[in-house]
């Protein structure tokens, strides 16, 4: 990367292209959420991945939003990148990665959780999407320390070579067990005899796609139009060597693509990638795209797309709302149709009632309230940061 033309002057405040995809990947995040508590599959167990029952339209629905979460790890670090550029010191940053990982740690194992169940269990956590960031930043508190290219040597090996480790069990490590299913095979870890901790999503590759985001950081400083060039050969690589691997069924995720019956069932079974964790077809499939996204927005935002900026522009607010509002709503709801809705969240106790739930376009609709609701704050607290850049502790949000 620090082979390419450099231009003199550093990059803006903030990237709009950036800011408008992450923004988007939020908005589609939510929809993925709102499906887990209203849709009546989610709350009867169904998989909506499900080749032989679920229809195209539920496993699209689910599918898309996969691009979420690798798209916002990505991000997050060519973000760090930036600031440096933007004359951030690299103690500096690496003191804010460290601390701010650690917020989001905690805020995963307190109010995230909480926001999911409406419950507070202290004997078992789940750490998930916010849990795995965390954990992603204070290893790039690290690893911003070494050149560049090591930063990318490593983001990347990890990202390719983390699957020729897919055979290996936790059992293979005895009393060390737990220490895999957090590196890299998800599931249960018993911290003591009352405490467990269930990583639902494990460090490899988590942290290789943020310090791969680090590293990707660099091309802000290209010309633009050779960044441009450079976004979208890299992006339709990314996808044609996805294509590839999936055709071949050589390496790359975790099981082979299997054979299907029609021409559809067989484009939805290459799309099911494994996500738990990310198999090297999964970060292909959805950071290639992302990229091409990153070369379109580079010129310029579209007038639909404008109020996805907002969302891009402060992604934690965000999250933190979306989760409770998606979640009292759907209490809401069901309280009034059945008198009760302990069976909401990932470890709810209660069995639903057999008709409870909505159709898909019923979720789609709660969705779009939902983003919509969520836009006048939003907008609020985007404006708030941009007026009071001198407050430290608003980066942290």
């Amino acid at each position: 990367m620090s082979s390419a033309p450099v231009v003199a002057n550093p990059p803006s405040p903030r990237l709009e292209s950036v800011d408008l995809l992450r923004g988007i990947i939020m908005v589609v995040m939510a929809l993925d959420h709102t499906r887990d508590y209203f849709h009546w599959g989610a709350l009867h167990g169904s998989d909506p991945l499900d080749l032989e029952h679920a229809s195209p339209w539920l496993f699209f629905t689910r599918w898309i939003t996969h691009f979420c979460a690798p798209i916002f790890s990505f991000l997050a670090g060519t973000g760090v990148f930036l600031a440096m550029v933007r004359g951030k010191s690299r103690r500096e940053m690496s003191w804010f990665l460290l601390t701010r990982g650690a917020w989001l740690v905690l805020l995963e194992l307190t109010f995230v959780k909480w926001a999911w169940t409406f419950a507070y269990d202290p004997h078992f956590f789940i750490g998930q999407v916010i849990w795995v960031l965390g954990w992603s930043m204070i290893a790039l508190a690290a690893l911003i320390h070494l050149p560049l290219w090591a930063v990318a040597t490593f983001g990347l090996t990890m990202i390719g070579l983390h699957n020729a480790f897919d055979s290996v069990k936790p059992e293979a490590f005895g009393s060390w067990s737990g220490l895999w299913r957090v590196l890299h095979i998800r599931g249960p870890v018993a911290i003591t005899p009352t405490l467990t901790l269930r990583a639902g999503y494990s460090f490899m590759p988590w942290i290789g796609v943020m310090a791969t985001g680090y590293a990707f950081g660099a091309v802000y400083q290209w010309d633009a139009a050779v960044r441009r060039k450079w976004l979208g050969r890299v992006g339709l690589g990314a996808v044609v060597l996805f294509i590839f691997l999936r055709a071949t069924n050589v390496y790359g995720n975790l099981w082979p693509r299997p054979t299907q019956p029609t021409f559809l069932r067989t484009i939805l079974a290459t799309l099911d990638c494994t996500k738990y964790p990310p198999s090297l077809c999964y970060l292909l499939m959805t950071l290639g795209p992302g990229l091409l996204l990153l070369a379109w927005f580079e010129r310029g935002t579209p007038a639909w797309l404008k109020p996805a900026l907002v969302f891009g522009r402060v992604p934690f607010l965000y999250y933190m709302l979306h989760l409770p509002l998606i979640h009292g709503l759907a209490s809401a709801c069901f309280h009034w149709q059945y008198g009760r809705a302990d069976f909401l969240g990932p470890m709810a106790p209660g069995q639903p009632p057999a008709d409870a739930g909505f159709s898909l376009p019923v979720v789609y609709l709660v969705w779009i309230a939902v983003v919509v609701a969520l836009y006048p704050v939003c907008r609020w607290f985007a404006e708030y940061k941009r007026r009071h850049r001198d407050v430290a502790w608003l980066s942290y949000f």
